[in-house]
């Protein structure tokens, strides 16, 4: 079966609990159609580069898909009629990555930046 990477912004007033469910629902829905979820990763509450229907934040989240292409239609079609999904997006990939996705991995990056730099601040 084709792989996909599907990703989905959610509305920012969600509680994580809705952002979980939501989650949930697209897996149960590709796994209803024969096909399989082999990744969830759920990036958080981001900033977003410009308003998307007022929104100025929204909730990340990832699935990597292994699933038909109709599968993937149904998914999308739901996305489509969901009012607190936003936007999405979904590509069709070679394969997955192995690990966590760019996204995760820059975070953790990020992190130990800045703990090098408060230790460079602090010998100084």
């Amino acid at each position: 079966m084709p792989l996909y990477e599907h990703v989905f912004l959610a509305r920012q007033d969600l509680a994580q609990t809705q952002v979980d469910g939501l989650a949930a629902t697209a897996t149960s829905i590709i796994e209803e159609k024969s096909g399989k979820v082999v990744k969830t990763e759920i990036w958080g509450l981001r900033n977003l580069a410009y308003r998307i229907q007022k929104n100025r934040k929204a909730y990340y989240i990832m699935l990597e898909i292994d699933a038909p292409a109709d599968a993937i239609q149904e998914l999308e079609r739901q996305m489509a009629l969901n009012e607190d999904v936003i936007r999405y997006m979904t590509v069709r990939v070679d394969a997955h990555e192995q690990g966590p996705s760019a996204m995760m991995r820059r975070g953790d990056r990020d992190r130990s930046n800045r703990s090098d730099r408060r230790r460079d601040r602090d010998a100084a």
